[in-house]
């Protein structure tokens, strides 16, 4: 049939009736309006549950006019009521407003789709002036009316309404409602109630010779989608395609998807082969929207192998890339048939097919996996990569495979699992990309889990990734906040040598600062060591963490060993690598020596601040030297030490304490 119908572009014309409906048929388009706001023949308005009014005497020019004032004044003051009121009265004397405020009642009943009583008002209107007088009807108000059905979710009304256009010969061209119309039936589950209105609109484009009422390819693939997703009629189908070639609109690749969903459906696959063949005949080398369908219908019915060689022949033809709905399907309908072995054997003959340069998560292998962990299917994807690995070598499993699980794993936080896989990739020869080290890197630190994290670090630099920075930061970063800083330091000392890995000051000092709050002095002062040791330069910060460190724990002579050793960095002669103290620096010192009663030390950094024009606050230092030596007498300390006695003195001079 198809062969004969849709190359052609000469063929007989079907001819519809248009006689008009049965009172039943229009009881059955208006049950929507019970309580009924008309009665059905003749259309006659009436207010709801009450009886409509009696026929009455034509109106004089003034009480028309009467009536249409007060309608324009009650829809300028929003009372709908009473222009709903003055409408009736119209009506009911066989008269009408004029056009311009005619659809203003209309628009303004039309534009509330919070109100189904309105918006039936709007549809009785409508429908009773398209009876009566159709041209007084803007295309605009109709439009808005549609609009709003398609708000209010009433496909009935609006098939009813377009049904009513054309029994009435009021031809609005198709392109201006006809898109409305089937966005009202698609979401309300209803397209097959659109075909009837579609075939009338042919009908006329037709008979009456009126271009503008030919529907375009988007509504002819909605009748044919109707025809072949809802009703799965065939003759339906084909009657819409000779419709098609009668009023000259060329198929698209959609309209062969839903051709093949319904031939996949009645198993014909003679068909099939005759829509490939059509498609290579009308231009159309891409073929994934055609082997979708076919898919759909195939899943449908539970034909599972015809599933499978639709995949495999699609790769042959490189028209392979399927959407994840597509995947989605295929993963439910071999799941719900319990046949995991026969989806892993899918993927294990698609990777055979596929070439080594496609896009991983383009693969047969990705989307399978994918599919299965969208829909909540963990356990099952773990099912099919098992049997996978049970059906071959393990090596056979592509990264496709794995990926999806992996990024599950990162998601739930299950890290030790995905740690574990991450190996088990490596094993196999594969490499991972370094986004995914990062972020299952990222989701262990999170999950503090530390070895993890550790491990896949180790297997990132085993593998030769070149870019380690994010997931170091990350790592250090996650140590620091969780307050490692033992951990910190063993992950540095191992990845200090890596070159791969930018280690600076601020990595050491990070950890000398931890190790000083948590009161680690000793391990402070070792990693304090290694950094020196390693020559990574400790700078100002590194001083302070130690110094404030040594304090808490009364370490002074400690802080006395480190002025030393600062002291002969400011004081080289060489002025490249002479350092230079800043207040900070000068502050913890003083306080720390003066604490410590190393007055001689005290000096020398009260020295070396005026050398360098650093301020100097006194009175902070007085306040140390009273807390701790408030007690301490000269002429004990003359006996004992006379240097430390001299340093005293000018420490207490310079301080202005009394001697």
């Amino acid at each position: 049939m198809l062969r004969k119908t849709l190359p052609s572009i000469q063929r007989r014309r079907q001819h519809f009736s248009s006689s008009s409906s049965s009172p039943q048929e229009s009881e059955s388009l208006y049950s929507f309006l019970k309580p009924s706001l008309f009665s059905h023949k003749p259309i006659t308005l009436t207010p709801s549950l009450s009886p409509p009014p009696q026929p009455s005497k034509a109106l004089t020019h003034d009480q028309k006019a009467s009536l249409e004032s007060t309608l324009h004044l009650s829809l300028s003051t929003l009372n709908t009521d009473e222009a709903w009121k003055s409408f009736r009265s119209l009506v009911a004397a066989s008269s009408l407003p004029q056009k311009p405020l005619l659809n203003s009642l209309i628009t303004h009943l039309s534009q509330s789709t919070t109100s189904p009583h309105r918006l039936k008002r709007a549809f009785a209107s409508a429908a009773y002036v398209i009876e009566k007088d159709p041209i007084l009807l803007d295309f605009d108000t109709l439009l808005t009316l549609l609009q709003s059905m398609k708000i209010a979710k009433a496909a009935s009304p609006a098939l009813a309404l377009v049904k009513c256009m054309f029994k009435n010969r009021f031809f609005v061209p198709f392109d201006l409602w006809g898109g409305l119309v089937i966005d009202i039936c698609r979401e309300s589950g209803t397209l097959a109630s659109f075909l009837k209105v579609f075939k009338e609109s042919c009908r006329v484009a037709i008979d009456e010779k009126l271009g503008y009422m030919k529907p375009g390819l988007e509504a002819c693939n909605a009748a044919l989608e109707a025809c072949c997703r809802q009703m799965e009629s065939l003759n339906d189908a084909e009657s819409v395609i000779e419709l098609m070639s009668v009023i000259g609109v060329k198929p698209d690749e959609s309209t062969f998807g839903f051709l093949a969903y319904l031939y996949a459906r009645k198993g014909l696959k003679e068909k099939i082969k005759e829509l490939e063949s059509l498609m290579d005949g009308f231009g159309f080398a891409n073929k994934r929207i055609l082997y979708s369908n076919l898919i759909s219908g195939y899943v449908k019915v539970g034909d599972l192998d015809s599933v499978s060689d639709v995949i495999l022949h699609s790769l042959k033809g490189g028209d392979c890339s399927f959407g994840e709905e597509t995947y989605c399907e295929v993963v439910k309908g071999f799941i719900e048939s319990k046949s995991v072995k026969s989806l892993a054997r899918l993927i294990t003959e698609a990777q055979r097919l596929e070439s080594e340069s496609i896009d991983i998560d383009v693969s047969v292998g990705f989307g399978v996996i994918n599919a299965c962990v969208k829909l909540g299917f963990s356990d099952k994807a773990h099912s099919v990569l098992e049997e996978m690995i049970a059906q071959g070598e393990e090596g056979t499993v592509g990264l496709g495979v794995y990926l999806p699980i992996l990024k599950a794993y990162s998601k739930e936080y299950k890290t030790a699992e995905a740690t574990q896989l991450v190996t088990e990739i490596s094993s196999s020869g594969l490499q991972l990309d370094v986004e995914i080290y990062n972020a299952l890197i990222e989701a262990s630190m999170t999950n503090q889990d530390f070895v993890s994290a550790f491990t896949l670090f180790r297997d990132m630099r085993e593998a030769r990734a070149v870019d380690l920075k994010g997931s170091y930061l990350t790592i250090m970063t996650g140590l620091l906040e969780n307050q490692r800083p033992e951990l910190m330091a063993a992950f540095l000392d191992e990845v200090v040598e890596d070159p791969r890995v930018e280690v600076n000051s601020h990595d050491w000092n990070s950890i000398i600062h931890a190790f000083c709050k948590s009161g680690r002095l000793e391990d402070a002062r070792r990693t304090f060591r290694r950094m020196v040791f390693l020559r990574y330069e400790p700078n100002n910060q590194t001083y302070l963490s130690l110094i404030n460190g040594y304090v808490s724990g009364e370490k002074y002579f400690n802080v006395l060993l480190l002025w030393n050793e600062v002291k002969g960095k400011v004081s080289c002669v060489d002025a490249e690598k002479r350092s230079k103290l800043d207040h900070g620096l000068v502050d913890a010192f003083l306080y720390a020596l003066v604490k410590g009663g190393f007055f001689d030390a005290a000096m020398q950094v009260v020295e070396k601040s005026q050398e360098m024009k650093i301020f100097v606050d006194k009175w902070r230092y007085k306040q140390a030297f009273m807390e701790t030596h408030k007690k301490l007498r000269l002429p004990k300390l003359r006996k004992r030490n006379y240097k430390k006695m001299e340093s005293l003195v000018a420490f207490k001079n310079w301080a202005g304490l009394s001697t």
